[in-house]
């Protein structure tokens, strides 16, 4: 795990370049597009006169309100914002190409985060318009630095293409269901946006002989022999940020210790943009007593693990739902509950006990009633959110 300082003093953080893009399509009208243009105006009053902002609006088509400039005194992009209304379809995927194209104009400058934030509440209908697509655009960008945000609000969007776009690129996703929440999310993340402390995180683990990795739980890697390795875009200061790798140790004497695993960490200071380096390695003790090897688990990985596997059951009881498995959908949830469950009880963990509780209603209601839109969207947003650990104290919805 990755705990992250607050930075010292807030007068003193990267500059940020940004682009927000909004759909301003026909289902955006009323108080949608209100609470949108307030929610912008929000996160522009949040910036300092030298990050960078573009404004880009779309529906059928794609305009570029404000070109990616600094924020200055901020009246021309209020006056843009101010002036989005509604109407039209949804190129949703031709908004996103075009705010990164904005936000590459200033990635020259190495001190800048690179973010898009992006607004949708519809089904994308113009051009590249599947899961797939998307999240290949989100990797293409992750790798170039640039994350995506993806704000759905309302029932009618996409919440697979805004998942996958956000967690391939390393970015926040966030479910709105009623508009008037809208400035309260962009401030959130804007919070989030300008409190980075690092970036370029690349996380190498190391197994030793008689260690086999067997797979990394909910973040996206890679294990290839004896090596496992993640990435990240960024850093906030006061977050913890972990991999969950599980492994198959071979047999050892009693009492005595192995090493097990070996972490490397690389990053770049969001700040100066040194390069630092952090190593940690993870030992384990044998024994013969239950009793001992029961009081020797950590409670909080425990919990984190027991986190994961509940988002993990909550994606696959979507996919079978889908598919109109009601009954194969409510037995995954009901088998990782009584899983957690008896983890619960045997270790003693009042943390996985509290997953598997908050759980367990799950199943029997999609036994009953399937899982309906909003339940839809939830489910894959707080899975998404669990797996990129998140910070979801003001809630998404």
């Amino acid at each position: 795990g990755l705990d992250c300082p607050r930075p010292p003093r807030r007068d003193r953080r990267p500059p940020v370049n940004i682009a927000l893009v909004i759909d301003r399509s026909g289902s955006m009208s009323g108080d949608k597009i209100a609470k949108a243009r307030e929610a912008a105006l929000e996160a522009v009053r949040r910036l300092g006169p030298d990050d960078i902002v573009a404004l880009i609006a779309y529906d059928t088509g794609v305009q570029t309100l404000v070109p990616a400039q600094r924020v200055g005194d901020g009246r021309r992009l209020e006056r843009a914002i101010g002036g989005i209304e509604a109407g039209g379809n949804t190129a949703l995927y031709g908004g996103v190409t075009r705010g990164a194209a904005e936000v590459r104009r200033h990635m020259e400058d190495a001190r800048f985060v690179n973010r898009i934030i992006l607004l949708s509440d519809g089904l994308a209908n113009v051009g590249p318009s599947t899961p797939e697509d998307l999240a290949r655009l989100g990797g293409v960008l992750r790798r170039e630095g640039i994350s995506v945000t993806t704000i759905g609000l309302g029932l009618g969007f996409n919440e697979d293409l805004m998942t996958r776009l956000a967690q391939r690129s390393d970015g926040n996703t966030y479910f709105v269901e009623h508009s008037a929440d809208l400035p309260r999310i962009f401030a959130a993340e804007l919070g989030e946006v300008l409190n980075i402390v690092a970036r370029r995180v690349v996380i190498e683990i190391e197994f030793p002989s008689g260690v086999r990795p067997l797979r990394l739980v909910g973040r996206e890697g890679t294990i290839r022999g004896q090596r496992a390795e993640l990435t990240l875009n960024q850093l906030y200061g006061g977050q913890e940020k972990f991999a969950l790798v599980e492994v198959e140790v071979a047999p050892g004497r009693a009492g005595t210790e192995r090493e097990i695993a070996r972490a490397q960490l690389s990053y770049e200071d969001a700040l100066n943009l040194r390069t630092g380096r952090q190593s940690a390695a993870r030992r384990v003790q044998f024994s013969e007593s239950r009793a001992a090897v029961i009081s020797s688990a950590d409670h909080k990985v425990q919990t984190d693990y027991a986190a994961n596997i509940m988002a993990l059951a909550k994606d696959e009881a979507v996919e079978l739902a889908d598919a109109n498995r009601r009954d194969a959908a409510a037995a995954v949830l009901r088998q990782r509950t009584q899983e957690l469950r008896q983890m619960a009880s045997v270790y003693g963990n009042a943390g996985v006990g509290s997953v598997a509780e908050a759980s367990a209603p799950a199943a029997a209601k999609v036994e009953r009633d399937g899982i309906d839109g909003a339940e839809r969207k939830a489910y894959r947003t707080e899975a998404a959110q669990t797996i990129n650990q998140q910070s979801t104290g003001t809630g998404p919805r």
